[in-house]
């Protein structure tokens, strides 16, 4: 046959399938039906097993795989379809709506010391914010869940370094809400005392992020020591501090203000796209007006496909996935946490029924928070 012809005999198969479609999945809302009203569970694992069973034996070798998979997605479709039916009252429950709007100032927590990157995204997102320094992302957790402060402000990644990890490994073990998120651009310098030269540098200070950030300018250089610091504000002040020659930080140009630091090399990092995104948390979980982004926790059953079909769930609610990020679980062997953030208006009834569907049918699911990135 012409390749025209063929084409033609696809669109009458096609035809005929979406009817047949549309009669399964009336049948599903039937099934839906019996399943309500006598208490049983939505997923039939063996009846499933069969029916994939029965179809890789009739499809043959050549396209067994093929067929299994795609009747894989029809019985995804239709569970989805009867969880939405069956659950179609019930809604995952809201963080309670902050009426007065998201304050103007608070007291933060941020890691570091004045001139921290951190600190400039405080002030980005509040017109005052009496900050609170503390030694370690931790302790920035800590002071929040305590009571000690009602904010505070950590860096989640990276768009040329990637995520900080150690900022998502804390998520796991602590209890809060994201309220906010920003984004910095970030412009590293080479800070050393005044009357230090290039040349003379011999040992650099900075935050693993900066270093990774700043990796070509690095290599470039001979004979320097590279030591990671806590802070690229800290690396700064411990120079300022030191009296050790040769020593020089990675940090910002306020830094260099804040210590008495003369600027080296301006605009060190890989790229001048160099943006650093900040959540902001806070011990107890409010709805701010504006929120349009959503972020997650969760864990998938020890099964195969159990990925894709939780991103097929996102899909045909229409969300958009703008992150996912997955580490592994502390305390077993290869299983991961994942983490997602997505564009999605909490509020939508149909967003929150999928939150709730989620919530009943994973191992681990924990809702982060509802929030707007300024």
């Amino acid at each position: 046959m012409e390749l025209s012809e063929i084409r033609a005999r696809i669109n009458q198969v096609d035809g005929q399938l979406l009817p047949l479609f549309l009669e399964r999945m009336a049948l599903s809302k039937e099934v839906a039906a019996l399943k309500r009203e006598e208490g049983r569970p939505v997923t039939d694992a063996a009846r499933e097993r069969q029916i994939l069973a029965g179809v890789s034996e009739r499809a043959g070798a050549e396209l067994e795989e093929y067929a299994r998979l795609f009747y894989g997605e029809i019985l995804e479709l239709s569970r989805a379809y009867q969880v939405q039916l069956i659950r179609s009252e019930r809604d995952f429950p809201l963080p309670p709506a902050e009426t007065q709007g998201f304050p103007h100032a608070a007291k933060v927590a941020c890691q570091g010391v004045e001139g921290a990157y951190s600190q400039a995204a405080a002030d980005r997102v509040f017109r005052f914010a009496d900050i609170r320094y503390v030694n370690t992302f931790d302790d920035v957790f800590e002071a929040v869940e305590k009571g000690d402060v009602r904010f505070g402000v950590l860096p989640i990644e990276n768009s040329a370094h990637g995520s900080v990890t150690k900022v998502y490994d804390l998520m796991r073990t602590h209890r809060f809400s994201i309220v906010r998120a920003v984004k910095l651009h970030i412009r590293h310098h080479l800070l050393a005392k005044k009357g230090t030269d290039l040349s003379g540098v011999r040992v650099i200070l900075s935050h693993e992020q900066a270093i990774g950030q700043c990796s070509r300018f690095l290599r470039e250089l001979k004979d320097v020591q590279v030591r990671v610091c806590a802070n690229t504000a800290m690396a700064a002040r411990e120079v300022a501090l030191s009296g050790e020659d040769g020593l020089a930080a990675i940090s910002s140009e306020a830094c260099a203000s804040q210590y008495g630091l003369s600027i080296l090399k301006s605009h060190i990092q890989n790229t001048d796209n160099n943006y650093t995104r900040f959540i902001v948390i806070e011990k107890t979980p409010h709805l701010y007006a504006g929120a349009n982004r959503l972020s997650l926790l969760f864990s998938l059953p020890d099964k195969a496909g159990s990925l894709s079909r939780a991103l097929a769930r996102f899909a045909a609610a229409g969300l958009s996935l703008t992150k996912l990020e997955s580490r592994p679980d502390e305390g077993s062997n290869f299983h991961y946490v994942f983490y997602a953030d997505l564009e999605a208006d909490v509020t939508e009834p149909s967003v929150r029924r999928l939150l709730a569907d989620l919530n009943d049918e994973l191992p681990l699911f924990v809702f982060l928070g509802a929030y707007q990135e300024v």
